[in-house]
């Protein structure tokens, strides 16, 4: 900027009232102000306009980068989860090699059945009036006793000692 010191500013003050004049001069030097300051108001409009310019220009930039990171961060994501998701499925899917022929599915349906039967046979027993000497002999309980009974007639005795007197 210009140096103006107070010579400097006497000097032009003194030139301003001899061309200018003394009944002018004070209009002239509140005109020169208000231009000085609109001077400065635009200058520093500009600046700020400037570095908020170049601040949205930096925020585009870490934005960018911001959404390049997340893109790639999605994309690992969504790679980690199909292989997962394949090894899964290869994990759950039955061998495809293995066919199923006529005969292992007779098989299968014939082993289903008996399962069904012994099931209801034994629901049957369990739920109907049967002989005790029938469930005696098949091995089913004739009477109910609770888990803390059953725990008490299995549980080892502690002995007692004798007294010495």
């Amino acid at each position: 900027m210009i140096d103006l010191g107070l010579t400097k500013l006497a000097v032009i003050g003194a030139v301003a009232l001899i061309v200018i004049g003394p009944k002018d001069l004070p209009k002239v030097a509140r005109m020169a102000g208000t231009l000085l300051g609109r001077a400065q108001r635009y200058i520093s409009q500009v600046k700020s306009e400037v570095s908020r310019e170049m601040e949205m220009e930096e925020l585009r930039k870490m934005q960018q980068e911001v959404q390049s990171a997340a893109q790639d961060i999605e994309k690992t994501v969504q790679q980690e989860l199909s292989a997962a998701q394949e090894e899964l499925n290869s994990l759950v899917q039955p061998e495809q090699d293995y066919t199923y022929t006529y005969h292992d599915r007779q098989y299968a349906l014939e082993a289903l059945a008996e399962k069904a039967k012994t099931f209801r046979r034994k629901k049957l027993a369990k739920t109907s009036n049967v002989p005790v000497w029938y469930k005696s002999r098949h091995g089913q309980r004739t009477r109910i006793v609770s888990g803390a009974a059953r725990m008490a007639r299995h549980r080892v005795k502690s002995v007692t000692p004798a007294s010495f007197f």
